[in-house]
């Protein structure tokens, strides 16, 4: 398909990218992980649960898969906490309940627009415990929002590709009517957030002050959960684990391991690091290992059989354990490194880094070189290699918005004209056929004031809310994880990622329970030809083409074969409508907010 005239939720001239962290995920997840959380899944699953005496239930946080079940297969008891019914459970039960104008009664799901809708959840009435935990009470969940200085150097390189003059001020109203959104539509047990936006006093990376603000938001602030973090340290959500606060997004990925020291306490949305690890070694072992380098730019190199180089970032203390990770993965499919050079994100010293970099690369003789770091370091890169007269192929691995159209264009095109490999990012959808932006608009009625930055900031409020609908009212740390851990995955789809946290077989076992969401990934190529908008709605040349329309596989499921890199005919740049079963619901009105203002 051609590009269309829409993107993204994003636009014109940006100033500062400032939610680099859950940009992780861009806009994949927004709609998607309110669907997994919210009790989605597969319309066709078996695992229907059946409840025999609400009144009387057993209150539970554990999940569908730990009810118990008789010899027909039907659970006899409610999967969920006293005081929390879906419609799904309730048409099984044969209940007369009434589910609110909130509810399609026909479909079981709220009356939104989005194909990846929720299913509906009973109003609820009573006493919900008042002050379950810290930071909760009777009608109010407070919630710290993390946010970078509109200054922080760091941030600025990283993201001088692509800036937006969204301010903070602008970030925090769309975010309140978004809370709007969410609180009319999912269930939140008598309570409504109170949002409080609270700016970083160092750097995306300053340890120092990333443990004062996490001590100062739990002494002063207290909390029930922090949103966001500084990037490029884990200090902030370590301190906020040690003081039992959850954190959703609060620094650079980690392992597994570490989440689970951490429970219930630390959380992510994008993909993990090792996860990553695994996917991209399948992806070389099964379509790259063997062959000749066919897409280097070096006519001398399409002859030769690839050798690997890997350009990694030193983000956290974990980047060594987890090279060695990648490197172990990939001789499962007895595949050597030619070449392995890490670098730190320092403005001062990057270009330097870049031109020993390549230099190591070519006097290697490295073919194909994956790149797995920030989206700004790609650009020294590819310049330096350029002026080294080094043309080898460049194979993305899904770190973050390197797989932009955004970033892309400000690479050498000389060299990223020879780039493809694998994307976390779903197949684009014009922004007004589906994404924050179009939900936003849909209920507010007017484009929202930071619509630069709505798709990046929508993930985790999307996420919380997801999980908070399945808790019911006693909540707290534990009954919220064990909410977003039980939860069935979502639907696997071309427009959205499909993720899941917990134990679902997806992921080998010694990572899981996984606390990571997006699960699986989807096959790109960059054409340099191609003519369109990109993801913040500038016109130009230059887009990631989604190779078999953005078909996604999950770990395990990347086919053998050479990879279907710059073969336009099957791919998509960007989709005008949601293809298929995925288009959206346009026939229903929005309801009034029922939000309580912060």
């Amino acid at each position: 398909m051609e590009p269309s005239s829409g993107s993204e939720p994003q636009s014109d001239n940006m100033r500062q990218l400032k939610r680099y962290g859950p940009i992780a995920a861009i806009a994949v997840i927004a709609v998607i992980a309110i669907v997994v959380i919210a009790g989605g899944g597969d319309d066709d699953s078996d695992d229907v649960a059946v409840v025999t005496d609400t009144s009387g239930a057993t209150a539970s946080t554990t999940g569908p898969e730990e009810s118990t079940t008789d010899t027909g297969g039907e659970i006899t008891e409610s999967p969920y906490p006293d005081g929390a019914m879906d419609f799904e459970t309730a048409e099984a039960l044969g209940l007369d309940a009434d589910f609110g104008e909130r509810c399609d009664v026909e479909t079981g799901r709220v009356k939104t627009p989005a194909f990846f809708r929720p299913n509906c959840w009973l109003p609820f009435e009573g006493d919900n415990g008042g002050a379950t935990a810290p930071g909760v009470t009777e009608d109010s969940i407070k919630i710290v929002w993390w946010v970078p200085q509109d200054n922080d150097p760091i941030m600025r390189y990283v993201t001088d590709a692509v800036t937006t003059d969204d301010t903070n001020a602008q970030e925090l109203e769309t975010m309140e009517k978004m809370l709007e959104y969410y609180e009319t539509y999912y269930e939140t047990y008598g309570r409504s957030v109170e949002l409080i936006q609270y700016t970083g006093s160092g750097t995306i990376l300053d340890v120092t002050s990333a443990r004062a603000d996490a001590v100062a938001i739990a002494e002063e602030i207290k909390p029930f959960m922090v949103w966001g973090g500084p990037l490029l340290t884990n200090a902030f959500a370590e301190e906020l684990a040690a003081r039992e606060i959850p954190c959703i997004g609060c620094g650079p990925a980690q392992t597994n391991e570490y989440y689970i020291e951490n429970h219930p306490y630390s959380w992510g949305i994008g993909k993990g690091p090792e996860q990553l690890n695994l996917l991209v070694a399948e992806y070389i072992g099964k379509r790259l290992a063997g062959d000749p380098a066919i897409h280097a730019g070096d006519e001398a190199m399409q002859s030769e059989e690839r050798k690997f180089g890997r350009i990694w970032i030193e983000a956290s203390a974990a980047s060594t354990e987890l090279n060695k990770q990648f490197e172990e993965a990939m001789a499962e499919f007895d595949v050597e490194m030619t070449e392995s050079v890490s670098f730190q994100l320092d403005p001062a010293t990057i270009q330097e880094s870049a031109a020993s970099i390549i230099t190591r690369l070519k006097q290697a003789g490295v073919t194909s070189v994956i790149i797995n770091g920030d989206p700004t370091s790609a650009r020294d890169f590819t310049t330096e290699a350029t002026a080294q007269n080094y043309f080898p192929e460049w194979i993305v691995t899904g770190t973050v918005l390197i797989d932009t159209s955004a970033f892309s264009r400000s690479y050498d095109q000389e060299q990223w004209a020879h780039a493809f490999g694998l994307s976390n990012l779903n197949a684009r959808v014009a922004r007004e056929a589906g994404s924050a932006f179009a939900t936003y608009l849909w209920f507010q009625g007017e484009d929202p004031s930071a619509d630069d930055t709505i798709g990046v900031n929508d993930p985790t409020p999307s996420t919380f809310y997801g999980a908070l609908t399945r808790v019911g009212p006693n909540l707290t740390a534990e009954t919220w994880a064990d909410s977003i851990l039980n939860a069935e995955p979502s639907p696997e789809a071309l427009t959205a990622a499909s993720v899941s946290w917990g134990s679902n077989g997806r992921w080998p076992a010694d990572m899981e329970p996984d606390y990571r969401g997006v699960d699986d990934i989807t096959e790109i190529w960059w054409d340099a030809e191609a003519e369109g908008l990109d993801e913040i709605d500038n016109p130009g040349k230059g887009l990631w083409r989604y190779v078999d329309g953005g078909k996604r596989y999950l770990y395990g499921n990347i086919p053998e074969g050479p990879p279907k890199a710059f073969e336009v005919e099957g791919t998509v740049t960007i989709y005008d409508e949601r293809p298929g079963d995925e288009a959206a619901d346009d026939s229903y009105e929005p309801l009034p907010s029922t939000r309580t203002p912060s």
